[in-house]
């Protein structure tokens, strides 16, 4: 390795540092399993460059050895086997869409293994079959992170972008680790760029849900998030994230769900807490709402007690029943505010879930939230506090009594459409 080649990847490897630094900042402000996982697999990036690269060697030459070689081998598959498993939380793939959850679970679970098979051909076939299982595993991510961002999620596409710019950098480190002849210093300057830009804006989209998912941690409430509206989407934003979703949907043809949380006898939490009480409940309301249907769905404040949330994609209609019973139970938990005496008070809020099943069936927005609000209100006077119309029956019933059975994922159209339209206060 020549001076200037030894310059070029050495930059490199100080913007991949500089990307891992960043990791280790935000894991220490966020604290998250999320946050950890993207700062180990920053790691791996930066060793993958260092091992490939030839740097390594050129540092320590005492280090040129056979155990050189296998380290080689399987710091590819090693790193694709992290970062599927760290990309699969990221798109919260396991709520969104059985594919992408399968496939990424999957190929974290085969890739170290066949990683490891690699040792076991000629040692002169190693590289290039790591070299294999490598891209292939970068096209799978590209194409799951191009579906996840048609699905709704705008951080996915810098995943894609990420994988796009990883493609050559593979092929850069690859073939500088297996010797191949030709490769001057104006291809590497390309390869090491890539390699920088592509772990750059990988960590860039995980910096930027890290930070999300901070927002929306109870445990960070402060007196100046208080005001729904720096922590909330709006009600016109909210309408306007639906119709774009339902254009989505569309196209898409996915299962998605609506759901309206309604809050009741607020006037009770106001005597007993006060204004700041009474704010500060609906705070933790909202980021236990976000917690529970996770960062890439949209949670909004459609208006002073209510709540709406749109989860864009859904493994089934059965799903819609876990999903329902699970955000009102976690509602219904008592909050601890502070009281207007400064003491902190312990409420329970009175509160409905509706839920609303959506196909790629034509639907007003308006029609959807009106429906969703109505199964709010029917759902006090239910045990579980969440209600739905029945697929079968069009009947509104308990979540829980709901006949929604299990059925296979990808065939949207052959499920029931159950928002129809009612007639509204006011309506002809």
């Amino acid at each position: 390795m020549s001076a200037l080649e030894l310059m070029i990847w050495s930059m490199a490897v100080g913007a991949i540092g500089a990307v891992v630094a960043v990791g280790l900042t935000d894991l220490v402000q966020v604290r998250s399993p999320g946050a950890a996982q993207g700062l180990v697999y920053h790691l791996g990036t930066l060793l993958f460059v260092l091992l490939l690269s030839g740097v390594l060697r050129e540092v320590a030459p005492a280090l040129a050895s056979p155990a050189l070689h296998v380290a080689q081998v399987l710091i590819g598959p090693l790193c694709s086997a992290l970062g599927n498993f760290w990309v699969r939380g990221w798109l919260s793939a396991h709520q969104r869409d059985r594919f992408m959850s399968v496939s990424l679970q999957v190929s974290a679970l085969v890739t170290p293994v066949l990683g490891l098979a690699c040792l076991a051909l000629p040692t002169g076939q190693q590289l290039p079959a790591a070299a294999a299982l490598c891209l292939t595993n970068t096209v799978l991510v590209f194409w799951l992170g191009l579906r996840g961002w048609l699905l709704g999620d705008r951080l996915a596409l810098g995943i894609a972008m990420g994988c796009l710019l990883m493609l050559p950098a593979l092929v850069g480190l690859y073939a500088l680790a297996m010797g191949l002849p030709g490769i001057g210093a104006g291809l590497q300057a390309l390869f090491a760029l890539c390699a920088a830009l592509c772990a750059a804006v990988i960590g860039m989209m995980l910096w930027q849900r890290n930070r999300h998912e901070r927002r929306v941690r109870p445990e960070e409430a402060t007196p100046s998030q208080l005001d729904p509206v720096t922590k909330l989407y709006s009600g016109i934003s909210l309408v306007k994230k639906l119709i774009k979703a339902q254009r989505r949907r569309r196209r898409t043809r996915r299962d998605g769900a609506v759901l309206a949380v309604l809050v009741f006898d607020t006037e009770r939490v106001l005597a007993q807490a006060g204004s700041s009480g009474l704010n500060e409940m609906f705070i933790h309301l909202a980021t236990r709402v976000q917690r529970q249907v996770g960062v890439v769905n949209p949670v909004g404040r459609y208006y002073d007690r209510c709540f709406i949330t749109l989860v864009e994609t859904i493994h089934s209609p059965a799903w819609l029943r876990t999903l329902g019973l699970r955000v009102a139970s976690s509602l219904r938990r008592p909050i601890e505010v502070n009281g207007p005496d400064g003491q902190r008070v312990e409420l329970r809020a009175d509160i409905g879930v509706g839920v609303v099943h959506l196909t790629s069936d034509p639907a007003d927005v308006e029609d959807i939230l009106h429906d969703a609000q109505r199964m709010a209100e029917a759902a006090r006077r239910t045990r579980s506090r969440t209600a739905m119309l029945d697929p079968q029956t069009g009947e509104l019933v308990p979540v829980e009594h709901a006949n929604l059975g299990p059925r296979r994922p990808g065939h949207a159209a052959q499920v029931p459409h159950v928002v129809r339209p009612h007639p509204r206060p006011g309506r002809a």
